[in-house]
């Protein structure tokens, strides 16, 4: 079993920044690939971006450029820097990894970006 806990989420005015953190405890040796979720109301939970143990990313389109995933492995937390921030990256975010075939999700974090 793997729990993650997310923190971070806010309210920012456009063009502004949040950071998004997510610590992982449980059965956590047999993570490898963490990342973030967003659904927004009436969508779709859509792939933000992804990270390996080893520091690979990848990101959706919508956030390349703006959005940085980064984890500290030695602490189980994974974060996502989210820059120039715009009104349709409101969503709730959810962190995620995969063990052992099975997705954990975390509870989720709400971001707003409204003027």
């Amino acid at each position: 079993q793997v729990q993650l806990v997310e923190s971070g989420g806010g309210l920012v005015q456009p063009g502004g920044s949040l950071r998004l953190s997510c610590a992982a405890s449980g059965t956590i040796f047999s993570i490898n690939v963490m990342g973030w979720f967003r659904q927004a109301p009436g969508k779709q939970r859509d792939l933000v971006a992804t990270i390996s143990s080893g520091g690979a990313a990848n990101y959706a389109d919508s956030v390349q450029g703006r959005f940085t995933i980064s984890r500290d492995n030695a602490q189980n937390t994974v974060y996502l820097q989210m820059n120039n921030l715009k009104p349709e990256d409101t969503a709730v975010y959810f962190c995620w990894t995969y063990a052992a075939l099975i997705n954990y999700w975390g509870q989720g974090t709400q971001v707003t970006v409204s003027s």
